[in-house]
């Protein structure tokens, strides 16, 4: 602003339009040769609005040669400070400009040079000479989009491949641990591979999720594309487990389009199944839809049964969305059938869960709650804990629906306890929500209030605002039983012995089974 008043002192063209001029500093890196560079671009031609230069900058192939001014150029200000760097320090900078993600750990800067540690004395130069800096936490790096800029124009094809291969596999190896730590355990195997819990494999996932999602689109160079499809299927759990839905759908996308090219059908099955799975958490059921049909063509043309009953199972759940109820029970059935011969019980336990939902919307209530003890059984014997919370979760509304009203809060307080266990905290939204239906139903409205509030204090903490607001709706419409109205005993709160607790144990999530 100073630099345009200086030139005509009734310029006011950043003063007038800030949130432009913020995003042409953040396109400038905000390195102040290139926002000297950009003020006198606009100062050379004083009709030229912000927002015009904001676009070329952005639309631009190669932005630093947008960043001259004829005087002074960002690119030759780079090439100085790059060449001045030692051999070890520019391969480096060359390297760190290829991260898949915004920031990069230690371990990955390790993976992109092929050292077998943290390369801590260089990462240290290159930020002592402005050229990286430090992320939002010890251990992480960031550059300057126009540094990354300069930095992946200088690096050598094969050097960048070689490169990128690397942390692909270590994205891999790393990926496929976490996420066997996120699968159902029936017994302690022991403390072996990089990650002793469930919560370290969580917490590893959470920070280099913004790479992982960035690494699987390398898919679409085929030297890479077998490594970044088989990543994309380690990450389905988490993102499950998380409700990252529109990073599922981008790394299941890629995945499809990297299995076509090298004609692997198990593979394209597998991710348009996981795509599938995630379009409906985001609810595009007709894409969803489509995505599992694809799957399970692909899945019987490969002669894969029990990925066929994956899909069909999946096509069952969207049914039961839609209301169309026999035909999901159908479904569903034949799912069964398929898990059966195939022996897997796990599978067959998220079938019996979801089958429930339209058995009870039909009214065949009796039949839902002998196949929710299935699942539990199942669940239990899988070791997969928090979907048999999520069973619970069912079990109350089903028992709810045939009256049992003291029944289904203590299993809604099963369900809850281990949505809290596990940090499943949308899980445990819907929980407090049914449990305040169930409180509503006895005619304890204060109750109900009370658990519906909580829901939306716990849909706000999944980071479900919409579902919140539903739940506050729901609180502030809860009123008391019409006068005339004879009021039910409302249910007690848990006691030992109020209902048959069954089975109990640990694992991982998700409402839709297979």
């Amino acid at each position: 602003d100073r630099a345009l008043r200086i030139a005509d002192p009734h310029d006011g063209r950043v003063g007038d339009d800030t949130g432009t001029s913020d995003r042409l500093a953040s396109l400038c890196g905000r390195l102040p040769l290139a926002l000297q560079i950009a003020a006198a671009l606009l100062a050379a031609d004083p009709g030229k609005p912000v927002s015009e230069l904001v676009a070329a900058l952005a639309e631009a192939h190669d932005r630093l040669d947008h960043l001259d001014d004829g005087e002074r150029s960002v690119r030759a200000a780079f090439e100085l400070s790059y060449r001045r760097l030692p051999p070890e320090q520019a391969r480096l900078l060359r390297l760190l400009a290829l991260a898949p993600g915004p920031e990069v750990s230690d371990e990955v800067v390790a993976a992109l040079a092929g050292a077998g540690r943290p390369l801590v004395r260089d990462q240290h130069a290159l930020a002592r000479a402005h050229l990286v800096e430090r992320g939002h936490t010890r251990g992480w790096w960031r550059l300057h989009d126009l540094v990354r800029v300069f930095g992946a124009g200088v690096v050598a094809r094969a050097e960048g491949d070689a490169a990128r291969a690397r942390v692909l596999r270590h994205y891999l190896e790393r990926a496929r641990a976490a996420d066997a730590r996120l699968k159902p355990r029936t017994e302690d195997d022991g403390e072996t591979g990089p990650f002793r819990s469930r919560e370290e494999a969580l917490a590893w996932f959470d920070a280099e999720r913004a790479g992982l999602v960035g690494a699987v689109q390398w898919a679409t160079d085929r030297p890479l594309a077998r490594d970044a499809a088989r990543l994309a299927g380690a990450l389905g759990e988490y993102f499950e487990w998380r409700r990252f839905f529109d990073d599922a759908v981008a790394v299941c996308r890629a995945a499809c389009a990297a299995a076509r090219r090298e004609g692997d059908k198990a593979v394209e099955a597998a991710a348009w199944n996981r795509m599938g799975t995630a379009l409906r958490g985001a609810s595009r059921l007709k894409e969803a839809w489509e995505a599992h049909q694809r799957a399970g063509d692909l899945y019987h043309v490969v002669g894969h049964d029990n990925g066929e009953a994956m899909a069909m199972a999946n096509l069952g759940t969207i049914l039961s969305d839609v209301g169309r109820i026999d035909e999901a029970v159908e479904a569903f059935h034949t799912a069964l059938g398929l898990f059966r011969r195939t022996g897997d019980r796990h599978s067959e336990a998220g079938v019996w869960n979801n089958l429930a939902i339209p058995l009870r919307k039909s009214g065949r209530v009796d039949e839902a709650l002998d196949a929710l003890r299935a699942a539990l059984d199942r669940y239990r014997e899988t070791g997969d804990r928090p979907r048999e919370g999520r069973a619970w979760h069912n079990y109350a509304v089903a028992l709810n629906a045939r009256g049992r009203t003291a029944e289904a809060v203590t299993a809604c307080l099963d369900a809850l306890d281990i949505c809290e266990e596990f940090e499943d905290w949308h899980g445990a939204a819907r929980t407090l929500y049914a449990l305040g239906l169930v409180h509503e139903t006895a005619g304890d409205a204060e109750r109900a209030r009370a658990r519906m509030t909580q829901a939306a204090e716990a849909y706000e903490r999944a980071g479900s605002p919409e579902e919140a607001e539903q739940a506050r709706r729901a609180a502030r419409l809860t009123g008391p039983a019409p006068t005339g109205t004879p009021t039910p005993a409302a249910p007690p709160a848990r006691t030992a012995g109020s209902a048959p607790r069954g089975p109990r144990p640990p694992g991982a999530p998700g409402n839709a089974g297979p």
